[in-house]
């Protein structure tokens, strides 16, 4: 839901894709793959242009991986959280987008400090740990390797070189670099997807003011 804020990876890559296609946010805060699997037909069906979709992101897990004792609203077991991936690529597949159009996107890893100081204020206790997530994140790419979509394992590719806190706004959010990082590693996803996709009418420069029916229509 947030991918839209300002410096938000959703909006960078609108930015990019002015006048090749539409970016469209379905993205819900809070949710997890128990309740995203249910609302994904009122999401995307035949009837809301599925032929014409170029790729699809599902990206869970920072809420399903949520600590069951201490965050039980949230919490989905490892097993479901997997199944409930594997059913939404299985229902995308049923209205024809195709595997290949499928993009999975780990959870990113959690800054336990920084997010037991959120926790605190609130007045609970730290409810996730990151070696939690990050059999998750394992699961997320596992399932990928089952069904033959793409994945992006965000939980592995933001600790491999750095301390990943700068990534993170409040240890679980993404930062505004966090953003910058996830829409740069998507983009190289993305771009032989869409390379091809041509531009949305002529540049202005190129339109026959003379006759503009000759350019446009």
């Amino acid at each position: 839901q947030f991918s839209f804020q300002e410096n938000g990876w959703g909006a960078s890559l609108a930015e990019r894709l002015v006048r090749k296609c539409d970016v469209v946010n379905r993205g819900l805060s809070g949710y997890n793959t128990r309740w995203a699997k249910l609302i994904l037909p009122r999401l995307i069906s035949k009837s809301t242009g599925a032929e014409s979709t170029v790729a699809v992101t599902i990206f869970f897990g920072a809420n399903d991986s949520a600590l069951k004792d201490l965050n039980p609203k949230q919490h989905v077991p490892l097993e479901e959280y997997a199944a409930n991936l594997k059913s939404m690529i299985q229902y995308l597949k049923s209205v024809d987008i195709t595997e290949d159009r499928i993009i999975l996107i780990t959870p990113p890893p959690l800054q336990e400090s920084a997010w037991e100081k959120e926790c605190l204020a609130k007045g609970d206790k730290l409810n996730r740990r990151n070696a939690t997530t990050g059999e998750y994140a394992q699961a997320c790419v596992q399932v990928a390797r089952d069904c033959g979509t793409d994945v992006l394992d965000l939980w592995t590719l933001m600790q491999k070189n750095q301390e990943f806190s700068s990534y993170l706004s409040d240890g679980l959010h993404l930062s505004t670099k966090g953003n910058s990082f996830l829409a740069a590693q998507l983009w190289s996803c993305l771009e032989k997807k869409l390379s091809a996709l041509p531009s949305l009418l002529p540049y202005w420069r190129d339109v026959d003011h003379t006759n503009p029916e000759a350019s446009l229509l």
